[in-house]
This record gives structure tokens, sequence and C-alpha cells, in this order.
């Protein structure tokens, strides 16, 4: 079974993305359910389909399997309906981290999050000076939530 187990963070100034290329990612919810969600995902020309466990502290159970694009764009397209996440990621080093860095289009617009994936969950790691307010157990900023309650709608 594999494990995630990470921490996210709101990003406070995203000045240190300039110049960086980054991916666009495209994901819709075949399922919100509060014990298990159900993920498509498309990246360039991959797709996933993943499902997740319950969050418990930073970890949960996550399951990812490769799926012929065609289908994940017809499952995003007749199956996800509104909500489809799009954001860029940016991969970013950051002392001998490397962090996952979302910033968010369309109704999720102006939200941009790090994610550090980690090996347990007391592993010790340095800040970058662009972290913010740490989100790793807020539900308002899972992604699936983000899916049917955007950004936009979301009080700080």
């Amino acid at each position: 079974m594999g494990i995630e187990i990470e921490r996210k963070f709101l990003v406070r100034d995203s000045a240190f993305l300039d110049g960086l290329d980054g991916e666009r990612l495209t994901q819709g919810y075949l399922s919100h359910d509060k014990r298990a969600t159900v993920r498509v995902r498309l990246k360039g020309g991959s797709a996933w389909l993943t499902i997740k466990g319950e969050t418990h502290g930073a970890s949960r159970s996550e399951f990812e399997y490769p799926i012929p694009p065609r289908d994940a764009r017809a499952m995003l397209d007749e199956l996800c309906g509104e909500g489809v996440i799009d954001k860029t990621r940016y991969l970013v080093p950051h002392q001998g981290h490397t962090w996952e860095v979302d910033v968010f289009h369309g109704d999720n617009q102006g939200l941009i999050v790090a994610e550090l994936e980690l090996d347990h969950e007391d592993q010790t790691f340095p800040l970058p000076p662009w972290i913010g307010d740490e989100v790793t157990g807020d539900p308002r900023y899972y992604n699936s939530a983000l899916s049917k309650t955007p950004y936009k709608t979301v009080d700080s």
C-alpha cells in the first residue's frame, strides 16, 4: 500500500517563480467521499487515476495508476462536471528538498500552495523564505474540496 506524507503551505510571495518552467495539470474528482477520493489527472501527454484515503495528520494512503490520456480526457469531460482543477506545477529545489508549488487558475485563481512530500511525519526541513501559513490539516485547501468550493469563496 502506498502512503503519502506531505505538508502543505500557502505561498506568500511568488516572485521566486519568475523565469521557472512549470507544467500544466488538469484534474477532476470522480468521488469526494470522506474515506476516499478518486481523482483523474492529465499532465502533458500522460494521465493517472489516483485513489487517496482519509487524511490522518499529514499521512494518507495513496494508490496511483497510469491510464490512457484519451480516457482521462473523457472522464474529465463526462464524469467530473463542474469544478475541474486547472493549475501550473513548479518543482522548486530548496536546501536538499523539492517543493511542488501549484499556481491555480480559473475559479481558484489567486491561490498558490507549496507541498513537500516527506519520508515520515516527524521529518524536519528548512522552510523557504516564500512560505506562508501552514494549511496541512485545513480541508478547505484540499484539491478535492477546491473542486467543489473554489478558493474565491473560501474564507481565510
